[in-house]
């Protein structure tokens, strides 16, 4: 956790709950539908062909993760995506990113000097 704070991610619990909610097919589905704009339990578990239970019971991970807030609008609770943990999720990935093409830049070095050897 130390090592995550250190290196500007924020708490790493939240960045777990984040990964462990992405992990899932159905809820990156949700997160998907959701960056369309608010939707109701129904309205997301219709093209899922799910039971309103069990999308609620992936809406709560999601929520969990601070992933998706609940709106009320009359008696509807509708569900909307909040993009900050991901924007989180984001960065942290953002240095593995630099990390591999700093590597591949390497290795085209190398492999651009081994070509030049074999062809002299």
């Amino acid at each position: 956790m130390l090592v995550m704070q250190l290196a500007g991610y924020g708490d790493s619990s939240s960045l777990d709950a984040v990964f462990a909610a992405l992990a899932d097919p159905t809820r990156r589905a949700l997160l998907a539908r959701l960056s369309e704009g608010s939707a109701s339990v129904k309205e997301l578990a219709a093209p899922l062909r799910m039971s309103q239970p069990a999308v609620s019971k992936h809406l709560k991970v999601l929520e969990g993760a601070g992933l998706v807030s609940v709106g009320r609008d009359g008696t509807s609770r509708p569900r909307s995506l909040e993009a900050a943990p991901l924007a989180d999720a984001s960065a942290w990935l953002e240095r593995y990113r630099e990390y591999w093409e700093t590597s591949f830049a390497r290795l085209d070095g190398v492999l651009g000097q081994l070509k030049r050897k074999r062809s002299s």
